[in-house]
């Protein structure tokens, strides 16, 4: 059973720095971040493949880091120039299939955590 669990959340102020943790990862496959907002569907924020290649939404490129550690069976989010409308639920999750593209697709996700709350004041 995979179990997948984010830390890391809170409140910062506009431009601030926050880094979320995903515990639970396994190595053979690619992990996500994605988001979710009150009222909005559900968004991909970055994913990282297998061997280490990373790709990034739009609206996160340049300010967000994802990284993995297979030893500690770990990702992160480094999220840094953090502004209001980065506001959501943030969820980790595992890509169902194993494959070195990583998908962009909540749909292409099999295991979720139960995420972590990110809050942006102005």
């Amino acid at each position: 059973q995979v179990q997948l669990v984010e830390s890391g959340g809170g409140l910062v102020q506009a431009g601030g720095s926050l880094r979320l943790s995903c515990e639970g990862s396994q190595r053979s496959y690619n992990m996500g971040w994605f988001r979710q907002a009150p009222g909005k569907e559900r968004e991909f924020v970055a994913g990282i493949s297998r061997i280490g290649s990373t790709f990034y939404g739009e609206s996160v490129k340049g300010r967000f880091t994802i990284s993995r550690d297979n030893g500690k069976n770990t990702v992160y989010l480094q999220m840094n120039s953090l502004q209001p409308e980065d506001t959501a639920v943030y969820y980790c999750a595992r890509q169902s299939a194993i494959s070195y593209i990583v998908y962009v697709s909540a749909n292409q996700y099999d295991y979720w955590g139960q995420g972590t709350q990110v809050t942006v004041s102005s």
